[in-house]
């Protein structure tokens, strides 16, 4: 293996590099047109255009990837994860192409990349399964029988799903259909394979998986297990290990299950078999044919490079180490950085600043990020993954919170600030997250995030005066009106230069002398490192001290903005995406709740409902159309009282 070419883009590519060429390995990039320039571009031996900018036109053409292998010399793929990652085709076509392929064979990928084949497995070799529908039958009548034999709640998932799409939750069977309907759609956009199954669903269970790896020679291990209990829409944002809920004893029998089926199926290199732990009962979830998202976690508890794993298991090598060989030290807790508001609704944009946390020991951040970074909607909304390892779980914690109030990123919504609410919520902390930890909780987290008043005080006067200090020279007799907006709070002040740098604020009863330079406000003895960046016509989003704040400058707004009105009266689009169904009809007379229409956004379907019981005006797109953040998409008639 002398050239590697990676069928990725962002910090997996970027990972994979990083190892290759510690093992004197060149690597070959290839990139969609909006990555033309992204850092897992330039880092590489060399790159390779693929052209398109939608995945199914850059990174899921087989045809495009195999004609960069031949173009460029490369004689391996790595495909990462995500993309053709767990495409059995793919695989069988790489190695058709005469290259090494670093990943299972595909007679695994496709037993094993099949939930409902996985589960038949399984079964057949001793490994707990719900009880549930994995036939080939995939009539609704056919799931709505069983589903009464099943008995709710029950899950429907996609067959060739993963990352949370094609999933429901189904409470009473008058949710079925809908549910079915909603999965198999999400699913054939996704994985252009809408069959579906449906299982036993458990309330409130652990979501535990186990990372196995096997060489060609027979062996196979399991280097212990990771908990990825907190999630939103059935996607993890926080990973840890080992889990605060098994024992010595229970995870000597994941792993032998684990190891089981892989050996099952005949698997070769990195794979995950995931679990719902209930107590100390586990049912097999799936297992995942690739490295995952999470691996570092296992990498700072065991010591191990598992991508080094990977390329040396490819090229015929035995394993490293026996299960006996391998030991676990202290604990590792990962969370993923998004591009998504504090609701979970994902965001596209530019990066204006980027800067990372300290790097002390102990710490890692795999992200492909830097200042000017394009977020593109063709793609899903995580943008890298900050890890901490410390001696114990407390102290990763507390590093891992500590690292994220560190970092610094603005110009679009992250979720940096709720998961470091996540991390020091007291449940969290005392290891008691269940799946349902942030429908629980959410709210709770939410609240917590809202900054105090002077954080708020301080963003709006990095924000007014920007990076330059106040004159120290030649202070101002009169004070000057200041009005800014944070979410529903309005500020109305008087802000007066006073010379050497200080300002003179009056905030209703309160007055307070603050000392604005560059980088920081110093206001009633403490000082706030702040960090502002303009999104333009009046609005800016600025970091004081760990809390972010979307600010708007309203000094010369009327009193009354008109748009309060007509805000009342329009729906316009939270973000990029593509109109994939419109409910809406002009002139139809909608319940508040009801969907208005569905966007499909970073892989995901976002339903959009009425915020209000109201009737449809007018209708200002079509399903199939490229909709960008704030197009009007539907108006509404007025109020009876209006």
């Amino acid at each position: 293996m002398k050239k590697l070419l990676i069928a990725n883009r962002g910090e997996i590519a970027r990972r994979i590099i990083r190892t290759a060429h510690a093992m004197g390995i060149q690597t070959v990039a290839v990139f969609s047109e909006p990555d033309s320039n992204a850092l897992h571009v330039r880092e590489a031996s060399t790159a390779f255009a693929l052209g398109g900018a939608a995945s199914a036109d850059s990174y899921l053409r087989v045809d495009r990837l195999l004609d960069a292998a031949r173009a460029t010399g490369a004689d391996a793929v790595h495909p990462g994860y995500g993309f053709l990652s767990e495409n059995a085709d793919f695989a069988q076509a790489v190695i058709d192409a005469g290259l090494t392929w670093v990943g299972p064979p595909p007679s695994a990928i496709r037993a094993l990349g099949s939930k409902s084949a996985a589960k038949a497995l399984a079964q057949a070799h001793g490994v707990p399964c719900l009880p549930g529908y994995f036939g080939d039958d995939q009539r609704e009548e056919t799931f709505v029988a069983e589903a009464q034999r099943v008995g709710f709640p029950l899950m429907v998932k996609a067959v060739a799903g993963g990352g949370g799409r094609g999933m429901r939750l189904v409470h009473e069977a008058a949710q079925l259909l809908p549910a079915l309907r909603g999965a198999r759609s999400e699913a054939l956009a996704g994985f252009a394979n809408g069959d579906l199954l449906i299982e036993r669903a458990l309330l409130r269970p652990r979501h535990v998986e186990v990372q196995v790896f096997a060489d060609a020679l027979g062996h196979c291990v399991h280097l212990g297990e990771r908990d990825c209990s907190v999630q939103r829409r059935h996607q993890k944002i926080v990973e840890e290990a080992p889990s605060p809920a098994v024992s010595p004893a229970l995870r000597e029998e994941l792993g032998r299950c684990a190891v089981a089926l892989a050996q099952a199926a005949g698997y070769v290199g990195a794979g995950t078999v995931e679990f719902l732990l209930e107590g100390s009962a586990f049912y097999l979830m799936e297992m995942n044919t690739r490295l995952q998202v999470e691996h570092p976690v296992t990498e700072a508890l065991t010591g191990l490079d598992l991508v080094e794993w990977q390329l040396r298991v490819a090229r015929g090598e035995p394993l490293p180490l026996t299960q006996e060989q391998i030991s676990f030290t202290g604990h590792a807790i990962e969370v993923r950085l998004c591009a998504e508001d504090a609701h979970h609704t994902p965001h596209t944009g530019r990066v204006l600043h980027f800067a990372e946390p300290p790097m002390v020991p102990g710490l890692r951040f795999d992200h492909a990020l830097e200042t000017g970074s394009e977020v593109s909607p063709h793609y899903d909304a995580m943008l890298g993954k900050l890890i901490a390892h410390a001696p114990t779980r407390a102290e990763a914690i507390a590093r891992l919170a500590h690292a994220l109030d560190g970092t610094q990123l603005l110009g679009l919504p992250s979720n940096r600030a709720f998961l470091a609410a996540c991390l020091r919520h007291p449940v969290f902390g005392e290891g008691g997250a269940l799946i349902p930890f942030l429908a629980e909780h959410g709210d709770e987290i939410r609240t917590a995030l809202q900054p105090p008043a002077d954080a708020v005080l301080a963003g709006v006067l990095a924000a007014a005066f920007g990076a330059q200090a106040p004159a120290a020279a030649l202070p101002c007799p009169f004070p000057r009106p200041l009005r800014w907006q944070h979410g529903a709070q309005v500020l109305d002040m008087a802000v007066q230069e006073t010379g050497q740098g200080a300002l003179r604020v009056q905030l209703g009863e309160r007055s307070a002398v603050a000392h604005v330079a560059p980088g920081r406000v110093r206001m009633a003895g403490a000082t706030w490192p702040v960090t502002a960046a303009s999104l333009g016509a009046g609005r800016w989003q600025v970091q004081a001290g760990a809390h972010t704040l979307e600010l708007t400058d309203l000094s010369l707004a009327p009193r009354e903005r008109a748009g309060g009105a007509s805000a009342a009266r329009e729906l316009r689009a939270p973000f990029n995406g593509k109109l994939i169904v419109v409910h809406a009809v002009p002139g139809a007379s909608i319940a508040r709740g009801e969907p208005l229409l569905v966007i499909e956004s970073m892989k995901l379907e976002h339903t959009l409902a009425a915020p209000r019981d109201l009737t449809v005006e007018g209708l200002s797109v079509a399903a199939g159309q490229q909709v960008a953040p704030g197009q009007l998409l539907i108006t509404f008639a007025a109020a009876a009282s209006a």
